[in-house]
């Protein structure tokens, strides 16, 4: 089935507790520091059912004959991800900027697990069961899914024994109904979204076969006991005029805290075991990483979109530095696309059936598009130039008292007017120099794994026998070698 916006806002009036500022938030959909989110997450609802959108939004069930998110659909064959990479631009390019946990990303990495159902139901026949029954609910209600990651961790030298034992997300009693969690995660989106995949960190769970940190479960966003602690938005500390992206596309990021919360049975995907735990943190993102990386290509456009109008506008554009830098930026967008097209391109059959990305091409392509992404943004900054942090404000540009003279000093041709340029301005300001832009190159960084972790999956992902056979024929070394 595929919901309607007004049915998204209404499924997340349900009574969940959210925190934002010091205050307890009454109504999530209409309270100033969600709404515009919220509205763009009903309005990706709201574009499937219309003409223009639904071909490409949307799949039929053949089985069924409904329709379907194309986002949430398991993919079996090149095109379904081709559709996916058109679905997300479309997206983007109707709401102008660039959002990425809203569903799509964050149900590939329920995939993951599927694959690992061989795995996990040698631990318990119930959770590769719990696994397929949680990827169809998802599909079949269109609920928006998000993904509980990371973990305050605390003291990193220790154990999570050997100190305050909630700074890792852990069980703390069994029970007819279920397991028992305390602890807390980092989520963005979560005070929004319908439920998350809580998962285990990247921890040190010791040389233990068994671990209650080592848990993976489904917990929907109004679970007694959660509450969501989130962080000041953006939207609102400026006006929209100056800060249309603040204003328009901020995903709050939440502290989800877990006291004592009741998980059923039915809900648990994987628990204690360190093994299985092991496996799915390292097979996390085999798919989720292609819808991630995709919105840093648009970044990328955004961009080249800012800058190329700002040289134009001045006549920069036909000077040989200018275009060396654009090309730059235009270099470091292609890249990104190249990884990501070769990766379908050599996509492989996953271990439960599904297509899966060529992940030496997809993960070598996260770490070119989330390591480039600060010093492109340098580049873009150069290229709109200074006037992105000393251009007056759109009330200035209204007053009748100022407008004559910024209408004079920034109007530059016939073709653009103060008021185009001052949009411009502000529009470049916010994605490349506010808070804003500050705090979306940080989440890009840290989204998904920290560097050190792109770069670890990147190792474990590449097949040597190429380069180690070609150099042992080449020195004429031993066979020993290759052991």
């Amino acid at each position: 089935m595929l919901r309607t916006g007004d049915e998204y806002r209404e499924s997340i009036r349900d009574g969940r507790e959210v925190w934002i500022d010091g205050e307890k938030v009454t109504d999530v959909p209409s309270h100033p520091a969600f709404k515009p989110i919220v509205d763009i997450r009903a309005r990706i609802y709201d574009m499937a059912h219309e003409e223009a959108h639904q071909e490409a939004m949307s799949y039929v069930d053949e089985a069924t004959g409904e329709r379907n998110c194309i986002g949430f659909k398991l993919p079996h064959t090149q095109a379904d991800w081709q559709a996916k990479r058109q679905a997300i631009k479309r997206i983007m390019y109707d709401i102008g900027a660039v959002v990425t946990r809203v569903g799509d990303e964050t149900a590939g990495e329920m995939w993951s697990l599927y694959d690992g159902s061989d795995m996990l139901n040698k631990v318990d026949p119930r959770f590769g069961a719990n696994i397929e029954r949680h990827i169809q609910r998802v599909l079949k209600t269109d609920t928006f899914h998000v993904s509980a990651n990371t973990d305050p961790k605390g003291d990193r030298s220790k154990r999570p024994q050997d100190q305050d034992p909630d700074m890792l997300l852990h069980a703390v009693k069994e029970t007819d109904e279920g397991i028992i969690v305390r602890g807390a995660k980092y989520e963005t989106a979560a005070a929004y979204a319908n439920q998350a995949f809580v998962k285990p960190t990247i921890a040190n769970w010791g040389d233990q076969e068994l671990s209650d940190y080592a848990l993976g479960f489904i917990c929907p966003m109004n679970a007694p006991g959660l509450k969501h602690i989130c962080r000041s938005g953006f939207a609102g500390r400026g006006s929209a005029e100056d800060y249309p992206l603040s204003n328009r596309a901020d995903e709050i990021d939440t502290l989800l805290v877990f006291d004592n919360v009741l998980i059923p049975w039915e809900d648990v995907l994987f628990y204690q075991h360190t093994k299985a735990a092991t496996f799915i943190r390292g097979t996390l993102h085999r798919y989720s990483a292609l819808a991630f990386v995709e919105r840093i290509q648009h970044i990328a456009d955004l961009m080249i979109g800012t800058a190329l109008h700002n040289v134009r506008q001045t006549g920069l554009d036909s000077q040989q530095a200018v275009r060396e830098k654009i090309a730059q930026l235009i270099c470091y967008r292609e890249g990104i696309d190249a990884h990501l097209t070769a990766a379908i391109a050599m996509a492989e059959p996953s271990p439960n059936g599904l297509l899966m990305p060529n992940q030496s091409f997809l993960y070598t392509g996260r770490v070119h598009a989330c390591s480039q992404l600060p010093a492109m943004m340098h580049i873009a900054r150069e290229l709109c130039g200074g006037q992105i942090c000393v251009t007056p404000s759109a009330a200035d540009f209204a007053n009748p008292d100022t407008q004559p003279w910024l209408e004079k000093f920034y109007s530059v041709n016939e073709r653009w007017s103060s008021g185009d340029r001052r949009r411009l301005l502000a529009f470049g300001r916010d994605l490349l120099n506010s808070d804003y832009a500050g705090h979306k190159v940080t989440f890009q960084l840290f989204a998904q794994s920290p560097p050190f972790a792109h770069l670890n999956t990147v190792y474990n992902n590449f097949d040597f026998e190429g380069p180690l056979s070609f150099v042992k024929k080449a020195a004429g070394l031993s066979d020993r070698v290759m052991d």
